[in-house]
């Protein structure tokens, strides 16, 4: 475990933290972004160590039964030891013994087992949470720089906005006031056909009635 990964084992101490990939919601993290080499590599890893805990567990329980029932044969063969044929029941005994031996060993082997595989789960799940946490950090930070970069980018279009309507207003305000000028000197008719040359849409006449005020540029 890395110097990096340690600083966080004090502040995670007694903190629950699920098998991830048992966890549904853990999966859809990664419907937001890619899942990293060394996440699939440790997701990988724990799937292996807990079908392998599983397995262990299944075995054990099926030995332990196994057992039993050996141990329950070899009470009921004691009592008929004298009744019935005697060489047989001793070497069915012998035989029971022998295999209940066997299930005492293959006992140990898994017990030994089955006691470093949830330190092994657990050591994989946490660095799988870090990676994990890695990738998703690096995701929200690089969401919040190009979050930053447009919101500056809307604000700057929001005044220049503004300026180009300010622009549009002087330039139709000194239109109106080009067409009343002229609506003045040379009269309808004339301006009609100069409108027509020009290929000019020509202001109604409420909007030449009188020039519209100056507004100074910015």
């Amino acid at each position: 475990m890395s110097r990096t990964e340690d600083v966080f084992i004090p502040a995670l101490k007694d903190k629950k933290i699920p098998l991830l990939t048992l966890d549904n919601t853990w999966h859809r993290l990664f419907t937001q972004t890619e899942p990293t080499p060394e996440i699939k590599a440790l997701e990988e890893e724990l799937n292996e160590l807990l079908k392998k805990q599983g397995k262990l567990n299944t075995e054990t329980k099926e030995i332990r039964s196994l057992k039993k029932r050996l141990m329950d044969e070899i009470v009921e063969l004691m009592n008929d030891i004298g009744t019935s044929d005697t060489k047989k029941t001793e070497k069915k005994l012998e035989e029971n013994k022998r295999l209940i031996e066997e299930c005492n060993q293959k006992l140990e082997e898994y017990g030994d087992d089955l006691y470093e595989i949830p330190k092994k789960i657990n050591e994989t799940n946490y660095k799988l949470m870090l990676e994990t946490m890695e990738v998703c950090y690096e995701q929200i930070q690089e969401n919040n720089e190009e979050i930053g970069e447009i919101s500056r980018w809307v604000e700057e279009m929001r005044v220049e906005l503004k300026k180009k309507v300010v622009i549009k207003q002087q330039k139709l305000k000194r239109n109106q006031n080009f067409y009343t000028y002229m609506h003045s000197i040379f009269g309808a008719d004339v301006i009609n056909i100069f409108d027509m040359k020009y290929n000019i849409e020509p202001l109604s006449e409420k909007d030449v009635s009188k020039p519209a005020k100056e507004t100074k540029d910015e």
